[in-house]
């Protein structure tokens, strides 16, 4: 299981930058990070049971709070707290970010919903 060596926060460019001992190192969106929470609310209790986050393109995190040593809590400012990211959650979405994103548009294409542009 990789361990973190260094997670810093970057509120000007939405990402929280997170480097792991295996010499892997991500930058993680926060929206990707709240559309992906592992909270119950957002993933539900069960297969199926998934909530799609809408609207979270603007969502910033107001702080990253330590839980044990495996696992960060992130404060978001829309006011969403309950996700815990495991360190093996954080790699996995670092590894699969590209696909995860793009599985995220795709499934909000097939509901007929546009993502918003940058400006």
């Amino acid at each position: 299981m990789p361990h973190p060596t260094a997670i810093k926060l970057r509120t000007q460019s939405k990402l929280l930058a997170i480097s792991f001992d295996d010499g892997s190192s991500f930058e993680l969106p926060f929206e990707y990070l709240r559309v992906y929470s592992p909270s119950a609310e957002v993933r539900g209790h069960g297969p199926g049971q998934e909530t799609l986050q809408l609207g979270k393109h603007k969502v910033g995190i107001k702080t990253v709070e330590p839980t044990g040593h495996y696992a960060v809590r992130l404060v978001f400012d829309d006011g969403h707290d309950s996700g815990l990211y495991t360190w093996d959650y954080l790699h996995e979405l670092g590894r699969e970010h590209t696909q995860k994103w793009q599985q995220y548009l795709d499934r909000l294409k097939d509901l007929g919903i546009p993502y918003p542009t940058p400006v």
